[in-house]
């Protein structure tokens, strides 16, 4: 089956939009599927937060929040600033802001993968 990543004019629910990301997320080991505070979904690894949808009123819509070290988040910032950007509420997180309807499906294996990584390393040395 074939997840679409293109932007279309319908209105989703949270947890419909974020069904592709859940799709390829889930496919990389150790990475489960959660509900967030505020019942939004996101994707966890080792029960750590690695990416969830955006729910910040300053976040755009279908906007994915995903685990990113500063200097990763500052090149993508760079290279593709249409898919990626921040705001003032997310600056002072180690994540990046993605919109979705700009990602393919290959570059959203990559963001959730480096995602992955980083969070594994972010845990206490004992607890792997």
């Amino acid at each position: 089956m074939r997840v679409s990543m293109k932007q279309t004019t319908m209105k989703h629910s949270p947890a419909a939009m974020f069904e592709a990301v859940s799709a390829v997320g889930l496919a990389l080991p150790g990475v489960e599927a959660a509900t967030k505070y505020d019942g939004s979904p996101m994707l966890k690894v080792g029960g750590s937060f690695m990416a969830g949808l955006a729910m910040h009123p300053s976040a755009e819509p279908e906007t994915l929040v995903v685990r990113s070290d500063r200097e990763e988040r500052e090149c993508l910032l760079e290279d593709a600033p249409a898919t990626y950007y921040l705001t003032d509420y997310y600056r002072q997180h180690p994540v990046v802001l993605v919109r979705l309807a700009r990602l393919d499906r290959d570059a959203l294996r990559d963001l959730l993968s480096m995602s992955r990584r980083l969070t594994l390393a972010k845990r206490p040395q004992g607890s792997r």
